[in-house]
Parts: structure tokens; sequence; C-alpha cells
């Protein structure tokens, strides 16, 4: 299955009735038929009702919400409603493949301005829609509310359930030394194609090499990641594991402060991410490998080594109690502590 169109700066649909000229009822109605067709395994009862039912098979219950808003998230002259919406599921769905878990089902919030056209509305919806099929996730419901001008906000809360053969979820205070770290794919490629939108603007998908900058732009407007990978990793006996969506360092920094370690990151290994990224975005590509957020692969530390198709970025240690690296939790680098305030994505500090 593949998206409606193809990946690219995309802009705010200039055509047809706005939110406010077609009242609540008319937006429900868009936004209902744009969700038929999506999953509804273990729902009793879907969207349309008071509140959702749904099976619970294992007895206990994975949540996780995030927002994103117009401006700090997404900007109308890259991001179309369905870019919007894709993204919106990755980085839900990618907190809970994090613990080990899967996707039972989802809650949309969407609040916007009154002059917002009911066309973004409605392709925000298919965008979830297909993200949520593509997970196999069902859209349970949500809420709907009118906003100031400007504001346009969409907010997901997430509920899952541990894989099937996962015993009990992976936190971020379990990495132990010796363990090795890696993470579920390559890195860099969202904070890459934002590096790219900031350059060229709409221009960007003209750039060469043309083949990585359209993987680099996709990946930032629309990130899809491997959700498999977060049982994987459990199944394998992982430690420890976060989702990447504020940065290397940044979500490094916090695993290794819950578990009380040093992660060491191996120079070579991050400077063939980084190689990876160069032709694109040249001397700023490490600065992507390690401080780019929305990446929503998955961080983690495993005793025994990682499943297949990840890739080794290092390896845990214990805290040092004096040398360059101070002694306290962290993220290095040939030595080098990192620190974490220096890149990544921070919702009050930028």
């Amino acid at each position: 299955m593949s998206p409606h169109r193809s990946p690219g700066p995309s802009g705010m649909p200039s055509a047809g009735p706005t939110l406010g000229e077609v009242g609540e009822s008319g937006v429900l109605e868009q936004v209902l038929a744009a969700l038929q067709g999506t999953p509804t395994a273990g729902v009793q009862v879907g969207p349309g009702d008071d509140t959702a039912l749904l099976d619970v098979r294992r007895g206990a219950l994975l949540a996780t919400t995030d927002t994103m808003v117009r401006g700090p998230d997404w900007r109308d002259d890259w991001s179309a409603g369905f870019d919007v919406g894709v993204k919106a599921v990755t980085q839900n769905l990618a907190d809970l493949a994090a613990m080990g878990g899967v996707g039972t089902g989802v809650l949309v919030t969407l609040v916007a301005e009154q002059s917002l056209p009911l066309a973004w509305a409605r392709e925000l919806t298919e965008g979830l829609a297909w993200g949520c099929s593509r997970a196999g996730v069902p859209v349970l419901g949500g809420d709907l509310n009118g906003a100031g001008d400007g504001v346009v906000m969409v907010s997901i809360t997430a509920l899952g359930e541990l894989a099937d053969g996962v015993g009990g979820p992976v936190l971020r205070s379990g990495a132990r030394p010796g363990d090795v770290v890696a993470v579920s794919g390559p890195l860099g490629r969202s904070a890459a194609g934002l590096e790219l939108l900031l350059r060229h603007g709409a221009e960007a998908g003209s750039q060469e090499p043309a083949g990585l900058v359209a993987e680099l732009l996709a990946h930032h407007l629309r990130p899809l990641t491997d959700l498999r990978q977060g049982a994987a990793a459990a199944r394998s006996g992982a430690s420890a594991m976060i989702d990447v969506s504020d940065g290397l360092v940044r979500d490094g920094d916090r695993l290794a402060r819950a578990s009380g370690v040093v992660l060491e990151l191996a120079e070579e290994a991050v400077a063939a991410l980084a190689d990876r990224l160069a032709p694109a975005v040249g001397s700023a590509a490490q600065v992507c490998v390690l401080g780019g957020g929305e990446e929503h692969e998955l961080l983690a530390c495993f005793p025994d080594g990682p499943p297949a198709g990840w890739i080794a970025l290092g390896r845990v240690t214990d805290v040092p109690t004096d040398g360059p690296t101070g002694a306290a939790p962290g993220v290095t680098l040939g030595g080098r502590r990192l620190d974490p305030r220096t890149g990544g994505w921070d919702h009050f500090g930028g």
C-alpha cells in the first residue's frame, strides 16, 4: 500500500468551504467518510457514539499521546494535511513500539480556526486513516474544537498492548554495562529533509542527488518506520529502548540517565550514518545524525546483540568516576561528552 500522492512540498488547499462554513456536522461527515475501510479488529463500538468500546486481550494497556501544532511542528507551504496525518500516527505508534508494544486504537483531536479549509481536514483524516491502515490500527474516534485565527492543532492518543511473545515492557531504565547500543534504522533523514527545505523551500525536491533527496524529504514530511522492530527488539532481549523523536543525543541521554550508564557511541558508526547523508546536505550531515528529531527509529541496548537489520552504534559503559566525561550518565563520542542541550528538539526551547 502506498499514499495517494507522492511525498514533496505541498500547500494548503485554497478553494472550497471552510470549517466555519460547514459547521461541526459537516466536518464530521467528511471525517467519518474518510475513515471508511480502516481496521476494525477488536473494536466493538467505533466512531460515531459517545465513546469507543474495544477488546483488551492482554489485561494490560499501553497509552501515549502527542500533539502537533501548526508552525512549530509543520508548515503549510511544505506539508499537506495528508502529511500531517501520517506523521501524527507514526510518532504515536513509535512510542508504543519503543515499549515492545503494538497499537490497538487511536483517538484523534483536531482544534482549528474556523477559516481552515474543509478540504484540509479531509486530507488530514485520509492521512491518519492511511497511516493507521498501514499499521493495522483502528481509529476509535476523537474530538473537534474551534480556535482563534491561525491556530491548528492535531493531537492523538494511541492505545496499545504488548506484542505477542513479549513478556514485559521494555523501559528506558534497564541498560547495563556491556550492552550493545543499536538503532533500528538510519538516523538523520528527517533533519536532513528539513535542512533541504530550509535551504531551498519549494524547490527542495529538484536538488541532487534526486533519489536521496526524495527519500530525505519524504522522511521529514511523512515519516514511515518499521513499527514491528519494537517487538523484535523486545523478543531479542532488549534491556532498554526509546523512540528517537527529539534526537540521538537528547533521547540517548534520557535513556542513559534513566539507566545510570554511559552510551559510548563509536565514531566510525556515526560517520557511516553521516556519510550516507553528505551528498545531499554536506557538512551538516553529522549534526543531522546526532541532533535530528522526528526520526522515529528505535534506540535500544542489547546484552546479546541486536536483531538482524539493526545498526550497531556503540556500547554501554559504567559511569566514570573521573576523566573528561565527568561522573554522570550521558552520551559520549570518541571519549567526548555530548551535551543534549546543543541539539535535538525541545518543545519550549526549539
